[in-house]
C-alpha cells in the first residue's frame, strides 16, 4: 500500500514519501500563485482552486492568503466563502458542503501525530477526515481538530476550538467548543423581520 493510500485511510504513514512530496510541492506552487493574485482577478483565483482542490461547485470566493498541505483532499460545495488567512491541513479529506462561510484565520486540521514520543520521533503521522455541513458559519480564529463533523445550519463562535462533533441547528462556542443553545423559530422570525426592514430601504 502506498504512503498516500495509508494517509487517506487514516493509517500511520510517512509524509516524506516521494509521491506525497511531489504533491506538496505542487500545492506550494499553486498557493504561491494564488496568494500573489490581484484582488480583482477572481477568474484566475477560481481557476487555480479548481485545479488544486479535489472538487468545487458553481461559486466560491476564498480571500488570500490561503494555506493547505495538498489541496487535492479538499472538497467545497456551492457558495463557499472564506475570509483571509485560512489554513487547511488536508492530509485527509476536508469536506465542506453548500452555503458555508468562514471568518478570517479559520484553521482545519486533519493531521495528527502519535501520542507516544518514541513513535512520534520516527516522523510517522496520521490524519482523520473533517466534515462541515450545509449553511454553517464558522467565526474568525476557529480551530477545527481532526475527525470532527459539524452539522447543518450551525454557528461556531469566534476563537472556538472544536474538538468533538457538533450537531445541526445549534450555536456553539468556547475552548473546548460546546453547544450553548439551539437555533429556534424565534431566531428565524427575528432575522426575517430585520431583512424585511432592510428590504423597505431599497
Amino acid at each position: 500500500m502506498s504512503e498516500k493510500n495509508k494517509m487517506l485511510e487514516g493509517k500511520l504513514y510517512m509524509a516524506h514519501d516521494e509521491e506525497l512530496s511531489q504533491m506538496a510541492n505542487e500545492a506550494k506552487r499553486v498557493m504561491y500563485l494564488y496568494n500573489q493574485t490581484n484582488e480583482l482577478d477572481d477568474s484566475s483565483r477560481m481557476e487555480l482552486i479548481r485545479f488544486i482542490f479535489k472538487s468545487t461547485e458553481e461559486f466560491f470566493k476564498i480571500q488570500p492568503p490561503i494555506y493547505f498541505d495538498y489541496g487535492k483532499n479538499i472538497s467545497i460545495g456551492k457558495n463557499f466563502y472564506a475570509n483571509h488567512d485560512c489554513i487547511f491541513l488536508d492530509v485527509n479529506q476536508i469536506i465542506i458542503k453548500d452555503n458555508v462561510m468562514f471568518g478570517p484565520r479559520v484553521s482545519i486540521f486533519t493531521a495528527g501525530h502519535p501520542i507516544d514520543p518514541d513513535v512520534r520521533r520516527t516522523q510517522l503521522e496520521f490524519g482523520t477526515k473533517v466534515v462541515i455541513g450545509n449553511d454553517t458559519w464558522i467565526g474568525g480564529n476557529v480551530v477545527i481538530n481532526p475527525g470532527v463533523t459539524i452539522g447543518d445550519r450551525v454557528v461556531i463562535g469566534s476563537g472556538s476550538v472544536v474538538t468533538k462533533d457538533i450537531p445541526s441547528d445549534v450555536i456553539a462556542f468556547g475552548n473546548p467548543c460546546k453547544v450553548k443553545r439551539r437555533i429556534t423559530d424565534e431566531d428565524k422570525a427575528y432575522w426575517e423581520k430585520k431583512k424585511a426592514e432592510y428590504d423597505q430601504t431599497k
